[in-house]
């Protein structure tokens, strides 16, 4: 017999509060594996007495669900956003500058919380008690408001970031390393918002300076 997937509850903020630790937060990121763009964090501590309904991983919502629940999120919950742009993740690599900027989004919540759960293997160097929790999006309710409000977060940028950058398509793929965000690097080159350290990034930077040299020597 196949079960049903529960999906994420309050279980494990309601034991926390049970032994003593209030608030309890929740956090989670967006975009650690587009080729532009920056990563988003972001921090939730739910009202116990008001959980909205319906929360999940952010992968596993449709993007109009994401949408209401981000409102639903933001109405009763108290929330914190970080951004770690390309820079410092060309700088530090992708896996520092994330955790840098879950940890800078639960430091930026209106009231510091004793207890958070993090998306993943890795801790926080936090002042409070800090547990990790593989799929914690998938399992942990505050760890999914946290993944929907980062996701949301982050595709508005990305949407914008088209605005700005029609020939890249950033409203579509979202920076992510698709077919078409392929063609516009290989056609225009990386942007201020790519990450250089990422190889395709770097290849097609290297590639389009190449071409432009030829073309140069081409016509001397």
């Amino acid at each position: 017999m196949i079960l049903a997937r529960r999906g994420p509850t309050f279980a494990r903020e309601a034991n926390a509060y049970r032994r003593g630790f209030a608030p309890v937060a929740g956090c989670d990121e967006a975009g650690r594996g587009p080729l532009a763009g920056p990563v988003v964090a972001a921090a939730v501590i739910l009202d116990p007495l008001n959980v909205p309904k319906g929360l999940d991983d952010s992968k596993a919502l449709r993007a109009d669900k994401r949408e209401i629940l981000f409102s639903e999120i933001c109405a009763t919950a108290e929330v914190a956003v970080a951004v770690a742009p390309p820079s410092r993740i060309d700088r530090d690599n992708i896996l520092r500058a994330s955790l840098w900027a879950l940890a800078r989004a639960v430091r930026a919540l209106p009231r510091a919380p004793q207890f958070v759960f993090v998306d993943g293997r890795h801790t926080l160097p936090l002042q409070c008690e800090v547990e990790a929790v593989i799929g914690g999006d998938g399992i942990v309710a505050s760890v999914a408001a946290a993944s929907i409000v980062a996701k949301v977060t982050r595709d508005r940028m990305m949407m914008q970031l088209g605005l700005a950058f029609p020939d890249y398509g950033f409203e579509s793929h979202k920076g992510y390393g698709t077919a078409l965000h392929s063609r516009c690097l290989q056609m225009h080159g990386p942007t201020v918002h790519h990450r250089n350290s990422f190889a395709p990034v770097r290849n097609a930077a290297e590639a389009r300076a190449r071409a432009v040299y030829e073309t140069a020597q081409a016509s001397a």
